[in-house]
């Protein structure tokens, strides 16, 4: 979050980008973080937190939807070389949330892959609609995030490293408009 608080102020560190760092981490890695956020191009987690080459794994998916080999990458920190944080990132205006929304909104599927997207984002969808709210699409962006993060924090290989406080599991979500990410659920 302090990297995140350098890119909001525009003080950016650049912290771990040059040859000696790249030499360092050539061999082996210890990311302290594990990211898993939107394939939008406005939300890259290395520069939102300040962060450089070797710090955090990082999986993007549209609208962060998961699957058993994204969710076998969230795992593979914290259960290979314990990772100690994920975080799972939703943001502002999302473009996936939106198609999805109003794929299953108006009962219209997308073409190829995309229904996948729709169908991994249908509880938020569901969620939404039960809650209501100005703008429904955000609504289903921010369920998404605290439902993708519970189901994370539950999962049977990470569970038992949350109870005993060796991992936390947040759930965030990123500010087009300003740059802030603001912590959702899971605070550790």
């Amino acid at each position: 979050m302090d990297g995140n608080k350098r890119w909001v102020s525009g003080d950016l560190h650049h912290p771990d980008r040059d040859p000696n760092r790249r030499q360092f981490v050539a061999q082996e890695q210890e990311p302290f973080g594990a990211i898993l956020s939107c394939i939008d191009s406005r939300v890259p987690p290395e520069l939102l937190f300040d962060t450089g080459l070797g710090d955090l794994y990082v999986m993007r998916t549209g609208g962060e939807a998961v699957g058993p080999v994204v969710t076998g990458s969230v795992e593979y920190g914290p259960m290979t070389s314990a990772t100690p944080l994920v975080v799972v990132l939703g943001h502002q205006r999302c473009g996936a949330v939106k198609a999805a929304y109003e794929s299953l909104r108006d009962n219209k599927p997308l073409p190829g892959n995309l229904q996948a997207i729709v169908k991994a984002l249908q509880p938020a969808y569901e969620q939404a609609a039960r809650e209501g709210g100005a703008d429904p699409v955000e609504t289903m962006a921010r369920a998404q995030v605290t439902l993708t993060a519970a189901d994370l924090r539950s999962n049977q290989d990470l569970a038992p490293l949350v109870e005993k406080g060796s991992l936390a599991v947040v759930g965030a979500y990123y500010s087009l408009d300003t740059g802030e990410v603001e912590v959702l659920s899971g605070t550790p």
